[in-house]
């Protein structure tokens, strides 16, 4: 039996990511990370409610995982920033329409 050894690192839903952590997590630089807030792809925790130097931005779980998301699209299929953002809303969108399916498809109980 071939034994496969796994690495990675265990992220806490309420973790928070600086700009220079979240490129780092995505291998990529931060200019990559700020196009990607600028075609609406990552939502600095900061940015909504009072507009803060970039070097500031704080991200959330969320944005980590759409970030990572992104970087395999444009790394492996080569999809650009615009078409990342429609491709990562219509992923989400199919999720939760799955999720509710799958509610739907319960079977019913009877108490």
């Amino acid at each position: 039996m071939k034994e496969i050894i796994l690495d990675g690192v265990l992220i806490d839903d309420e973790a928070e990511f600086s700009l220079e952590e979240l490129s780092y997590a995505c291998s990529s630089s931060t200019e990559w990370v700020i196009a990607l807030v600028e075609v609406g792809v990552l939502d600095p925790i900061n940015y909504q409610a009072t507009p803060v130097e970039q070097t500031s931005w704080i991200f959330s779980v969320y944005s980590f995982k759409r970030a990572r998301m992104a970087m395999r699209l444009q790394r492996d299929l080569g999809v650009n920033q615009a078409g990342i953002a429609l491709a990562l809303d219509l992923l989400e969108k199919i999720e939760t329409l799955e999720s509710t399916l799958a509610v739907c498809n319960e079977p019913v109980t009877h108490a």
